[in-house]
């Protein structure tokens, strides 16, 4: 019964005196063939290297407390600014709205482009027109149709 005693005292005595920082011990180590290896067990290679690796437990009432702060901060801008949540949140909906719809006429103008020309061609980097074969045409009227289907609703 004692060493159940001192077995639950030792548990204790650990736990709470590795409760700031966490420590582990990493080995590295490159074999015959220059691969660097990791591992958490010393292997005997001539080229192991021990490192000592820390790391502190994450206080989660300091990340709540910055995250509170960065969203007051955004509520006082949004505020001083003298719009609400909801209209800021109507206006970005509007705009993207808006946004597809000239993404959707672009394709669509493109894929009539495409498909009422009797050649393409594209500009290399040295600004000279590179015509396209066959396929890549095929290729670029697939591209523009996923643009569509994507923009166009």
């Amino acid at each position: 019964m004692k060493r159940f005693a001192l077995l639950i005292l030792f548990v204790t005595a650990v736990l709470t005196a590795g409760g700031a920082t966490l420590a582990s011990e990493i080995y590295r180590w490159i074999d015959a063939d220059g691969s660097v290896h990791y591992g958490d067990r010393p292997t005997g290679q001539p080229t192991e290297q021990r490192l000592a690796i820390a790391s502190n437990r994450t206080d989660v009432a300091a990340v709540q407390a910055r995250t509170q702060a960065r969203l007051g901060a955004q509520a006082a801008r949004r505020e001083a600014a003298g719009s609400s949540p909801q209209e800021k949140t109507r206006e970005e909906l509007r705009a993207e709205r808006e946004e597809r719809a000239q993404q959707c006429r672009q394709h669509r103008e493109r894929l009539e482009s495409y498909l009422q020309s009797q050649r393409l061609y594209r500009e290399d980097e040295n600004g000279e027109r590179v015509y396209l074969d066959e396929q890549e045409i095929l290729d670029a009227r697939a591209r523009v149709q996923e643009k569509i289907q994507e923009y166009c609703d």
